[in-house]
């Protein structure tokens, strides 16, 4: 049976600043039928007759075509532009993914629950009293202000997961604090470089007058391990426009830009939407175009900008790069840390580890006498850092035993003389929890949210 034909037209596009984000612009008179059923799916409202939706696992694009399905089945037409079209065709799965047994059906599945968790804390129907850093990611203890149901949750993002339940939030959070007492802070997490972009996605689009936001500084000077992260993708690109003996290396996959010096010896890869504290770029070099690989050195997707200038631009040297470091000894470390040394950043000896820190101890890095006398296993030699600490840091730079010395000293001279800009993030408002002797009564997540035509 055909459905009746609504007078409203919604075109899907994707939006003009950020990269999965889709918008939907309703016209016709009656408009406010699809309007209402994408506001029901989560879409959110940012202009007359403009919504956006902006999701933490990524997958607007598939969500978009499940909505333009049950928009057209309810009579609407629907105009899907051709880069959206194209972005709902890719396909593409989470490199490093850590369930890799998962189909993409179910990893789909799981990003949505993570969705779901998330939505449910942004819009106050889950109720965070504390949070912890747990080895390399968050844990946090809440309640829903429906039901009353007090979970555990473990995970980031799109991996963000309910690990167990509790009866009350009393029992929650002795639990909690019984296993995390010693890194427990009250509230939920600060939002993560994932969870920023989709507010700012939310928000880009609205008109200045129903934003009511105060203007925001500009970029201050920061040193370079402070900087801001940029756009990595741009600063390979003009890299290797500015430099003919690198080119673009095709492989079957869009996830990564691979490219590879003429000489066949030095390979960059960068892997594109990778976490922030997880490797996405990774430079190896060979002694031959068939030999073993010498050395390899990693970064961070959040490391900052003018860091991995100072990489690309140590990689354009001349007729390429320096040797490979053939021996790990005093003169080679001394050789890489001087310009750490020079400044005056703090040098410790713990064990295996010799370590130069910041005067301010928010950067750092780390020479493993173990790993380097071990060449074959996966640990690193050498870790540069920066954040709160070296067990919690914002971003890593790791290096293989054999990363040339010279290289080192670039790095770590650009980190203790370099200086870059950084934009001030904006305020956020923090949350009080004030727990009573019976939980407020409201409800659980919801397991779906499908469009709900109104007429």
């Amino acid at each position: 049976m055909t459905p009746p034909s609504v007078d409203a037209h919604v075109r899907l596009d994707l939006h003009p600043t950020h990269s999965t984000a889709v918008t939907a612009t309703l016209s016709g008179s009656q408009s406010h039928i699809p309007h209402v059923g994408l506001e029901a799916a989560d879409w959110t409202v940012v202009a007359e007759n403009t919504l956006v939706l902006a999701r933490i696992d990524h997958e607007e694009p598939y969500w978009a075509k499940d909505a333009a399905q049950q928009l057209i089945a309810g009579g609407i037409t629907v105009d899907i532009t051709p880069r959206l079209q194209e972005a709902i065709d890719e396909e593409w799965t989470w490199v490093d993914y850590p369930m890799p047994w998962c189909t993409p059906a179910e990893i789909r599945e799981i990003s949505n629950d993570a969705q779901k968790i998330y939505d449910d804390i942004r819009t106050g129907r889950l109720l965070i009293y504390a949070h912890a850093e747990d080895g390399h990611t968050t844990v946090a203890v809440g309640t829903y202000l429906t039901g009353g149901k007090s979970v555990y949750l473990h995970g980031e993002n799109h991996l963000r997961q309910i690990a167990d339940t509790f009866q009350s939030p009393a029992q929650a959070l002795t639990v909690f604090q019984n296993v995390h007492g010693d890194h427990m802070r009250p509230g939920p997490a600060p939002m993560t470089d994932t969870e920023r972009a989709a507010a700012e996605a939310r928000t880009s689009l609205a008109a200045p007058a129903a934003r009511a936001e105060p203007s925001r500084p500009g970029p201050e000077a920061v040193p370079t391990y402070a900087a801001d992260t940029g756009d990595h993708n741009a600063l390979l690109n003009t890299f290797l426009d500015a430099h003919g003996d690198w080119q673009k290396w095709r492989t079957w996959s869009d996830e990564t830009t691979h490219a590879i010096h003429e000489d066949q010896t030095l390979r960059i890869e960068l892997v594109h939407d990778a976490p922030a504290r997880e490797p996405a770029w990774t430079v190896a070099a060979y002694d031959t175009p068939v030999s073993d690989r010498a050395w390899i050195l990693t970064a961070a997707s959040a490391t900052p900008a003018p860091v991995l200038q100072a990489l690309l631009d140590h990689l354009s040297y001349g007729d390429g790069w320096d040797p490979a470091t053939t021996t790990v000894d005093e003169k080679t470390v001394t050789t890489a840390t001087q310009p750490l040394s020079d400044a005056g950043w703090t040098h410790t000896v713990d064990g295996r580890w010799i370590r130069w820190t910041s005067p301010n101890a928010d950067a750092g890095i780390q020479f493993d006498a173990f790993a380097a006398q071990h060449p074959n296993r996966t640990l690193p030699t050498w870790t540069i850092w920066a954040g709160p600490s070296l067990d919690h840091p914002t971003w890593t730079l790791t290096a293989s035993p054999h990363t040339p010395s010279l290289l080192l000293a670039d790095l770590t001279e650009n980190l203790a003389q370099g200086t870059g800009t950084r934009q001030p993030l904006p305020p956020t408002r923090k949350h009080k929890a004030a727990l009573g002797t019976t939980p407020p009564a409201t409800s659980a997540a919801t397991a779906s949210r499908p469009i709900h035509l109104a007429r």
